[in-house]
């Protein structure tokens, strides 16, 4: 559901939202996410976003990059142990997901993940000349009873950071 009151308009109504999250072997998660307003022939895309989601750790001699550098040592691959090295004092890890839009807006969002739920928030929001407004964002995720709720709230449009949309996602085959 979209609530949000922005610019002297209220933005309202239910969306259809495909949020995938795959894996190709290096440190990071990918992330793909599309919604829609509507559906049928009324259908209109609402967001189309892609990025890479990681458990901030520090950066050794045995991981490539940045760009196409490859590693300069053969570190030992990461052992569960190495992996606990990294927990926060609350119990959780702190995670970085970058973000980019195809409307030309980019987010740093960085947060923690705790068990079954992922809070996060915009460390830097980069617009491409032209962008509508948009300055801030929080989002938060949680595994319940099998479904995925989430929940993004933004600043945009000279708003303040306010509810913006919400989701219960479930798993499709």
């Amino acid at each position: 559901m979209i609530d949000y009151e922005a610019d002297g308009h209220h933005f309202s109504g239910e969306f259809t939202h495909r949020v995938s999250f795959s894996h190709d072997g290096g440190d990071a998660v990918n992330y793909s996410a599309t919604a829609w307003l509507g559906d049928g022939e009324s259908r209109r895309l609402l967001v189309s976003e892609v990025g890479f989601w990681r458990v901030v750790r520090p950066q050794g001699p045995g991981d490539p990059g940045p760009g196409l550098l490859p590693a300069v040592s053969d570190e030992p691959a990461r052992t569960a142990d190495d992996v606990e090295a990294l927990r926060t004092a609350d119990g959780g890890f702190e995670i970085a997901a970058n973000i980019v839009h195809a409307d030309g807006v980019s987010e740093l969002y960085l947060g923690q993940i705790r068990g079954p739920r992922i809070d996060i928030a915009t460390d830097a929001v980069i617009a491409a000349p032209g962008t509508k407004a948009y300055t801030a964002a929080t989002r938060l995720y949680g595994l319940v009873d099998g479904h995925l709720l989430w929940a993004w709230d933004i600043a945009a449009l000279g708003s303040e950071l306010g509810s913006h949309a919400s989701a219960r996602l479930a798993k499709v085959d």
